[in-house]
């Protein structure tokens, strides 16, 4: 057995939830500039300078890139031979998502009932956890805060097996087009294909985290991520919707196993700030 501590844990999602709000991932930065560079329309253009220069200024000054600071979703990859010292390991994620957001005077946004009181629970908790458990004996963790403003725009669609390409094809660029400028184009579009209701949201998530510029490894599903950032882009909605030719920087594809009579897919959109960062905690032997 290995051990790693609950402070160590709530540390490390503390550092890695201020970098996640404060500096753009270096595969955004690369393809906001060359969404600028084949951006056609002048004043898109200058849309895009205003956002390559407002991640430059936020990395300069330490500062939020955007001013939703997001909902704190933690994906946790967990070592089998692991074992927490001093408290529970969940506690120890929200503790550190506690910490960040208010050493880095983050906006809290998150209230602890959703309809009746939603009163603020003052300090961004509870966190959207995900938790997989596998061999080995470290933490993993990737903190992605996501904004409201992006995810309210994502959907879900069970479609029949029947539908085919076409129907996957089209319900995401139908998403990008009824979202308008509300998700704060340019957007990156994340499709979860299979699982169930529950678990096709989590893959379009997923896939999000894939580096923009990335093809799926599957050629058929590559083939799919191209058709549907050029259809997106055919749209027209361009950067903040005042039109352009580039409204999405990437289209990526999570495809999971799901049953015979079904083909769910989820759509998550996120804005050109696609925050998320990685680090990694290493379990000592226990008997150290």
């Amino acid at each position: 057995m290995y051990k790693i501590t609950a402070e160590e844990i709530a540390e490390k999602v503390r550092d890695l939830a201020l970098a996640a709000n404060m500096y753009l991932p270096e595969d955004v930065k690369s393809s906001l500039a060359a969404a600028r560079a084949a951006e056609k329309m002048p004043q898109a253009r200058a849309v895009y300078e205003e956002i390559i220069k407002n991640a430059e200024l936020a990395a300069e000054k330490y500062m939020p890139i955007c001013q939703d600071c997001g909902m704190a979703v933690i994906f946790a990859e967990f070592g089998q031979d692991l074992f927490v010292e001093g408290g529970g390991a969940s506690d120890a994620l929200n503790e550190g998502v506690r910490r960040a957001y208010a050493d880095g005077y983050l906006r809290k946004s998150v209230v602890s009932d959703p309809l009746f009181a939603r009163k603020n629970s003052g300090d961004n908790t509870p966190a959207v956890i995900h938790w997989r458990i596998e061999p080995g004996h470290s933490l993993k963790i990737t903190v992605a805060p996501k904004g409201m403003g992006s995810e309210n725009m994502s959907r879900i669609f069970m479609l029949k097996p029947a539908d085919g390409v076409e129907g996957v094809v089209n319900a995401a660029v139908e998403t990008v087009r009824a979202a308008g400028s509300n998700p704060c184009p340019p957007v990156v579009i994340g499709v979860g294909i299979g699982g169930n209701f529950e678990t096709a949201p989590l893959a379009a998530k997923e896939a999000l985290l894939v580096p923009c510029g990335k093809r799926n490894p599957v050629g058929f599903y590559a083939e799919m991520e191209e058709r549907i950032l050029n259809e997106a882009n055919r749209l027209g909605i361009g950067p903040a919707g005042i039109g352009g030719s580039v409204t999405a920087l990437d289209a990526h594809i999570v495809a999971r196993p799901t049953h015979i009579a079904g083909m769910p897919v989820a759509v998550n959109l996120c804005c050109h700030a696609l925050r998320h960062a990685s680090g990694r905690i290493e379990g000592r032997p226990c008997n150290e």
